[in-house]
């Protein structure tokens, strides 16, 4: 696989989510709203286990409120619990957004890490949260590995991998930088209208006739 082997892949997938008029997935919606690390790392928290619609408005609620570290820990708990209902475990998540604020504001001077190290020991903060967070927030590359991610990259035999830490570490040998932080955003996009986990839409997919379909049993 070549620089131009992942250029004309990147370029296929970009038409077909063009074509199809697919909408941002919700942390790049947020990103693109205003470049705030701190607006990326929170809307990313949301969005675990939490559908992209929920997710957007969700974040936009809570952030109509507060925006900074400083004024979120103005916030009581529950006020935030209600903004971002019906997010997933969005009690939990109250609890650690109000700690990382805490963290935030005493450690690191009111501002978000552009380290992978200090923003994996916040809590609730694992590896695919802390890469977003360098990819939209600062620009930084890295490779953001969720569902998506992890399924495409093996169904297209880019890896052969089980989990996605694994996907992470055997993507960055194979993939040129300057795809790493586009990567999230397009998978993400194909994985939930095009290359879906049951039974994809091999009929609309741009790179269908390449694609070895590895583990794929039934398709559309």
């Amino acid at each position: 696989m070549n620089e131009q082997y992942w250029e004309n892949l990147f370029l296929q997938f970009g038409e077909t989510i063009k074509k199809e008029g697919f909408k941002l997935p919700s942390v790049s919606a947020i990103a693109l709203e205003k470049q705030d690390p701190f607006r990326v790392l929170v809307s990313t928290i949301i969005s675990l286990r939490t559908k992209d619609e929920v997710t957007l408005q969700a974040s936009r609620r809570l952030f109509a409120l507060a925006d900074t570290p400083k004024t979120m820990l103005g916030l009581p708990p529950s006020v935030i619990e209600k903004a971002i209902y019906p997010a997933g475990f969005y009690k939990t998540k109250a609890k650690n957004l109000l700690s990382i604020c805490e963290i935030l504001e005493t450690v690191h001077g009111g501002q978000v890490p552009a380290s992978s190290e200090k923003l994996l020991s916040l809590p609730g903060v694992g590896i695919k949260t802390a890469n977003l967070t360098l990819n939209l927030g600062f620009g930084i590359d890295a490779i953001c590995v969720d569902c998506h991610v992890h399924q495409i990259s093996n169904r297209l035999g880019w890896v052969k991998t089980k989990n996605a830490e694994q996907t992470e570490q055997e993507l960055q040998k194979v993939m040129p930088r300057r795809f790493w932080i586009p990567l999230n955003e397009l998978l993400v996009l194909y994985g939930q209208h095009i290359c879906t986990p049951i039974s994809p839409w091999c009929s609309k997919c741009s790179v269908q006739e390449t694609c070895p379909k590895i583990g794929v049993k039934k398709t559309r």
